[in-house]
């Protein structure tokens, strides 16, 4: 392809994003489709000679578009967001452009140094204190799994990356029953064995107990365990339960314990001061994790990962073949040696224009709004006969049920609402999804979309409530 091809193609193509960002709304939110159906609209061999662009935008439209679910559909109100915005998409097309591979200064100065500037910007952005230094990863299981890695390192003496496990550590990591499912991942992924992760209890509100943490390590302590880590939550995935993160840190200090922060989704909450009571104590910690391309407007995937000791990450990771060896390896910081891969995307473009974009008066007034939003529906739930709130609502995620009067078998309430999400999302109005909370089956309600709208809300609601009249539920 030509300069000048590319040039007609990409209008096309731009042309073609703007309308969609433009009608996403008209879109089903959820496809009708079947599982194999796009697989079947797909040769089964790859093409033995060139096909035009043309042919190629034409599939595009009528294959892959029909097959999508709609993250940035105005009724999208299921799982967290998946973060969006004009200026990232700009600056996404730019870094892509340029093609470059960021794993060190001398591969690319200003990818490493702009990524320097974002992660302050964003740790003095959200209140994290002055002593933590930051780090792009890909998400935040990458990002629990370098916490853990680290860990491991720190407490065996980087022992484990030398000689392997000698069969002794008997290491146990600790973390919440409402934690997410990547620290299971995580700790196998580790080493460490699944059976070594304890799951904590929680209070009522969802939130790990601190006493029971404790209990836990005392115990595993008095049994010949060592505690390696605990990892706690701000804003759990069913509820965004906030664990009390300054109390946790006290007790791994006393254990002498890695303290790793989740805060995936909330996080990006912390940029509004007054919502800082969520992440008191903070400086307590070892490490902290939000995702900007979740609450903060920026594509997938942009992941802020900070630490306390910066050496104990890099001794974890850093290898040093003389292929990559520059002469100014002492001056700056050379990412790759931050994570797991070696090769990363130039990611703090996309960052950088979104902050630019929004200013933080923007963004925190964007996260405000959405706020607003949940606080609204959890005023609708509480009001409304029929309806029952599941949880409590610190921030934007609403989790309710129907609860027909009358109706005490919980089996029963639990078809009757598995019933009611599924011809929900199989309408293709609005997208939501489910979670169990003290085993019980619970919608979940996110207003978290870029561009979402108190219309857009009140008319998801009134999907709900609809759809609930119609099972006799609400």
């Amino acid at each position: 392809m030509s300069p000048e091809e590319f040039r007609s193609h990409a209008h096309q193509l731009v042309d073609w994003m703007a309308d969609y960002l433009g009608s996403v709304g008209e879109y089903p939110v959820k496809p009708n489709v079947k599982p194999g159906d796009i697989r079947k609209q797909l040769p089964a061999q790859p093409p033995v000679t060139a096909e035009s662009f043309d042919a190629i935008f034409k599939d595009f439209k009528d294959i892959i578009v029909p097959g999508m679910t709609h993250w940035q559909h105005p009724q999208f109100f299921a799982y967290f967001p998946s973060g969006s915005s004009e200026a990232s998409i700009l600056g996404e097309m730019l870094a892509t452009t340029l093609g470059a591979q960021c794993m060190i200064w001398l591969t690319s100065p200003a990818a490493e140094e702009l990524e320097h500037r974002m992660m302050e910007w964003l740790r003095d952005a959200t209140g994290l204190p002055s002593h933590f230094t930051g780090v792009i990863q890909d998400s935040s299981s990458s990002s629990t799994l370098v916490a853990l890695l680290t860990a491991r390192e720190w407490k065996s003496k980087y022992a484990i990356n030398q000689s392997g496990f000698n069969g002794d550590e008997r290491f146990r990591v600790y973390t919440s029953t409402q934690a997410h499912s990547s620290v299971d991942k995580d700790v196998r992924i580790a080493g460490l064995g699944i059976d070594n992760l304890v799951k904590v209890g929680t209070e009522k509100d969802f939130a790990m107990s601190p006493e029971e943490l404790e209990a836990a390590i005392i115990r595993d302590k008095a049994q010949g365990f060592t505690p390696l880590c605990v990892v706690s939550t701000i804003g759990t995935t069913s509820s965004t339960a906030i664990d009390p993160i300054s109390a946790i840190g006290d007790i791994c200090a006393r254990h002498e314990c890695w303290h790793h922060i989740d805060a995936s989704y909330a996080g990006s909450a912390l940029l509004c001061p007054e919502l800082r009571w969520m992440s008191k104590g903070v400086e307590k910690c070892d490490s902290f994790v939000f995702n900007p391309h979740k609450w903060m407007f920026t594509h997938f995937d942009c992941s802020a990962y900070f630490v306390k000791d910066k050496q104990a990450l890099i001794n974890t990771f850093s290898i040093m073949p003389e292929y990559l060896k520059t002469p100014e390896d002492k001056l700056v910081n050379n990412y790759r040696d931050w994570g797991i891969p070696l090769g990363r995307r130039f990611r703090a473009l996309k960052l950088w224009f979104v902050i630019r974009s929004f200013g933080l008066e923007g963004m925190q007034q964007r996260l405000r709004d959405h706020i607003a939003y949940g606080q609204w529906v959890k005023q609708q739930v509480l009001s409304t006969p029929g309806f029952e709130l599941m949880a409590p609502v610190p921030l934007n995620l609403v989790c309710f049920r129907i609860h027909p009067k009358g109706m005490e078998d919980e089996a029963a309430l639990d078809e009757i609402n598995a019933k009611l999400i599924q011809d929900l999302n199989a309408s293709g109005k609005i997208l939501l999804t489910q979670t169990k909370l003290d085993n019980k089956f619970v919608i979940r309600f996110v207003a978290g979309q870029t561009h979402a709208t108190m219309e857009t809300v009140k008319k998801g609601w009134e999907l709900v409530r609809e759809f609930a009249e119609r099972s006799g539920g609400g």
